[in-house]
């Protein structure tokens, strides 16, 4: 595992010194590192997306005159962190890298400035060590964030996220809480291989005690990481890698202080009438895509962006469902065991299944583990291409 860090502090080091990457474009106020990297010539895109995950293009607009911002992922979970810990000083961050190198990611950029080293700690690369600690500070009654640098890692800390953690309270009889938040990016990122391509939603949804969240737009980044603090459950916060400079507008109301999103509650990111499209985190911009292409083709998809895995808002599929009769779940997991079998169960349980006009469709990552090659990793997670024959295969459509 430290050579896996140290392979991470050589590939940033490499992006800027000698990379070259493609100019972007809708991007506001990049720094001089962005600058010098922009005006070179382009990269293959795994090595591009590497290096800009290191660099934030996606600067907050100023927002003093108030009216939205457009705001990275990145940014959002940053202000959920520093607005909780200001808050609250019983919220510290802990994990490696957080402190003095800002994060792998920086996401927590200038917190070690604004709260110091007693409520920013860096840690040697020991998940359940430091997974650990956090938990033993939660029961005794800080609010601790425990940043993994990938939850491939806190693999390494399963035993203390589920067994010390999610049980506590249930095991105590409902007079011990454990309120810590695990967060961290979770899924593919681009050729990093099979170990560190995993999405385990499916794998911490099926466990009582946790609270499992997948935000996909930096309102829910913020909104829901912020209730996730306040939560004094066990909450597993499931981020994706290559969305962290992905800049979406925030309203006003979003960027208030006061701004929370409550947990288990879904959004319709758009309304539709012929088939429901629903998924979490990056798959839902792919089912955003897909219901543009099938709106040119007079098929009106509705796209639940779910964003809590546990608890569920099945209420919100049902009624979905009950309007269009169709439903495509789409996630990067397995598809043995995952999140597109629990939609289907759920709505064969429930009385959407006598709504249905055709059978569930799962779109889900492939049955293998995740190859390093782009070529074939491309056709291992969903895609729009994919997502758009799914809805038409639930319309009976030729696709």
């Amino acid at each position: 595992m430290a050579s896996i860090a140290a392979a991470k502090h050589l590939l940033v080091k490499r992006a800027f010194s000698s990379s070259t990457i493609a100019p972007a474009t809708n991007v506001s106020g990049p720094s001089n590192a962005s600058r010098m990297l922009l005006n070179k010539a382009p990269i293959p895109l795994v090595g591009q997306r590497a290096a800009m995950r290191m660099v934030d293009l996606g600067k907050r607009a100023a927002s003093s005159s108030g009216g939205p911002a457009m705001v990275t992922v990145r940014d959002a979970l940053n202000q959920a962190m520093a607005e909780e810990m200001e808050r609250d000083e019983a919220v510290f961050l802990m994990g490696e890298e957080v402190a003095q190198y800002n994060g792998a990611y920086k996401v927590s950029r200038g917190l070690l400035d604004k709260f110091g080293d007693k409520r920013v700690v860096d840690t040697p690369i020991t998940e359940a060590g430091f997974a650990g600690l956090c938990v033993g500070a939660a029961l005794a009654g800080l609010k601790p964030i425990c940043e993994f640098m990938t939850f491939n890692f806190a693999m390494q800390a399963i035993d203390q996220i589920i067994n010390s953690g999610a049980k506590t309270f249930y095991m105590s009889g409902g007079t011990q809480p454990c309120n810590v938040t695990f967060r961290g990016p979770n899924g593919a990122a681009a050729g990093v291989g099979a170990q560190h391509s995993q999405d385990y939603s499916a794998w911490y949804g099926a466990i009582p005690g946790l609270k499992v969240i997948s935000p996909y737009s930096s309102e829910d980044a913020k909104g829901l990481l912020k209730a996730a603090i306040r939560d004094p459950n066990v909450t597993v916060f499931l981020e994706n890698e290559i969305m962290y400079g992905d800049a979406f507008e925030m309203s006003e109301e979003a960027q208030s202080p006061d701004f929370v999103i409550p947990i288990g509650k879904a959004k319709i990111e758009r309304a539709g009438t012929d088939v429901t499209l629903v998924a979490h985190s990056r798959n839902v911009w792919f089912c955003l895509e897909a219901a543009e292409i099938l709106a040119k083709e007079n098929i009106s998809a509705e796209v639940i962006n779910l964003r809590t895995i546990k608890p569920m808002d099945v209420p919100a599929i049902v009624k979905s469902v009950k309007k269009t009769n169709r439903i495509v779940s789409v996630d990067a997991g397995f598809p043995a065991f995952g999140f597109g079998s629990e939609i289907a169960a759920q709505i064969m349980e429930s009385e959407a299944f006598d709504y249905l006009d055709a059978p569930v469709e799962r779109v889900t990552g492939a049955e293998v583990p995740t190859p390093y090659a782009i070529e074939l990793e491309n056709l291992a997670f969903p895609t729009t291409d994919v997502v758009v024959r799914a809805a038409k295969k639930a319309l009976y459509l030729p696709y």
